[in-house]
């Protein structure tokens, strides 16, 4: 029942209206608190050597501190050689920076997952670089949805759509240089009426068209963020009832149990695309060519 998002006192409530049995809130709360042993243990459990992908992305909670005030939830999650997406981990407090971030990829390396081929993010300042410092032969992929989504205010409403339309000629094309081709179309056709937006663009357009370096069967599962933000909107479905958390340590055990169950269900589930021969050949080419200077000193 606290998993699936009722407060300690709703639990407390049904117990007794469904079997009599008196529970305070205290001692749900209490019997729910033996989870936080295994989180723990969880949080430092090694990861695998190696992930195609990793992508990041913070969910706010709130907590009740004196006052109620939104806290981060940094989240971790990975594709690694098999194609089997995971939960690596996640980190709460404070507000979102790219210290934050720095702490969560400096754990994540040190619990072992040393080999990256990519991090999927949006636009934070700085967690660009905090991600290279960690991984420095990694690529970034800046998530084309966001930025999509960050444009459209910024453009007249009788232009959206046409303007969106021919964004969309970018990142649709079939390769990098068609892509290129067509955003100097989109350049010469919006650069005069929108010339902050159409720079901004062409100055991110490296890292929003990395994708196009990788096999395009995994495409629709990198070029954005998307997955790790579908898998926060599940989490945040579940926070929703609580309203507000009454501390750290009750925010941890719903994220936890999120986690694990999200986990399980994905743990022998292969992302399409992933599994097809040609593209584990590749992706397998691509960490042997950034890593391989690794191994011999290693060995």
């Amino acid at each position: 029942m606290y998993k699936s998002g009722m407060g300690t006192r709703d639990v407390a409530r049904f117990i007794e209206s469904m079997f009599g049995s008196q529970y305070s809130p205290t001692t749900v709360s209490n019997i729910t608190a033996t989870v936080l042993e295994d989180i723990q243990i969880w949080l430092q459990r090694p990861l695998k050597k190696r992930y195609s992908v990793i992508y990041l992305d913070g969910l706010y909670v709130k907590l009740k501190r004196g006052t109620v005030s939104g806290e981060v939830v940094y989240f971790a999650m990975g594709i690694d050689e098999d194609g089997h997406r995971q939960i690596l981990g996640f980190y709460i407090g404070g507000q979102e920076s790219s210290n934050g971030w720095r702490e969560v990829l400096k754990d994540l390396y040190k619990r072992g997952a040393t080999d990256v081929l990519l991090g999927v993010f949006d636009g934070l300042t700085g967690l660009e670089a905090a991600f290279r410092e960690t991984y420095p032969k990694a690529d970034v992929q800046h998530c084309v949805v966001h930025k999509v989504r960050a444009t459209f205010p910024k453009i007249r409403v009788q232009h959206r759509t046409e303007v969106i339309e021919d964004i969309k000629t970018v990142y649709t094309a079939e390769d990098k240089d068609l892509a290129l081709a067509a955003f100097d179309t989109v350049y010469a056709k919006w650069g005069k009426l929108y010339p902050k937006e159409m720079e901004l663009w062409k100055e991110q357009l490296p890292t929003l068209l990395t994708f196009y370096k990788f096999p395009s069967l995994i495409k629709e599962a990198i070029y954005t963020s998307n997955p790790i933000e579908r898998m926060n909107k599940e989490i945040r479905k579940r926070l929703k009832p609580m309203n507000s958390l009454t501390n750290m340590d009750a925010a941890e055990k719903i994220v936890y149990l999120q986690a694990i169950d999200y986990n399980e269900r994905n743990e022998s589930r292969a992302i399409r695309g992933f599994a097809d021969p040609e593209v584990k050949k590749k992706l397998t080419e691509m960490f042997e060519a950034r890593y391989s200077d690794k191994i011999t000193s290693e060995e």
